[in-house]
């Protein structure tokens, strides 16, 4: 049984982990926010960032991007040969004007 001290931690821990999991990508941050200002469209994305992995319409006109990066990842301690890449995938919301809405990320 554990005793009220180490649950106190184990709650504490936990509270630190999820803290730092919330943070984001400050890479991708200062990307997507100023594009959305900026009213970046369609055809800036396809030429900086490239085609998406995949498309698909929005119910109210517009359509949704999707791109998928790897972005890092880890290796076991014994040497190169497990390497496993983080998969990275960017949402991006055009609406009617073809104009970036809102985007969201996760795995980055």
């Amino acid at each position: 049984m554990m005793s009220r001290t180490q649950r106190r931690l184990g709650w504490a821990m936990a509270a630190l982990l999820l803290a730092g999991c919330g943070g984001g990508n400050p890479y991708l941050d200062a990307t997507l926010k100023p594009a959305e200002l900026q009213g970046k469209d369609k055809a800036w994305f396809e030429k900086n960032w490239g085609a998406p992995s995949g498309k698909a319409p929005r119910f109210f006109g517009g359509e949704t991007w999707t791109y998928f990066r790897i972005a890092g990842g880890t290796s076991s301690r014994f040497g190169d040969f497990n390497y496993t890449p983080n998969q990275c995938q960017i949402t991006l919301k055009f609406g009617k004007d073809d104009k970036l809405d809102d985007s969201s990320y996760s795995g980055c």
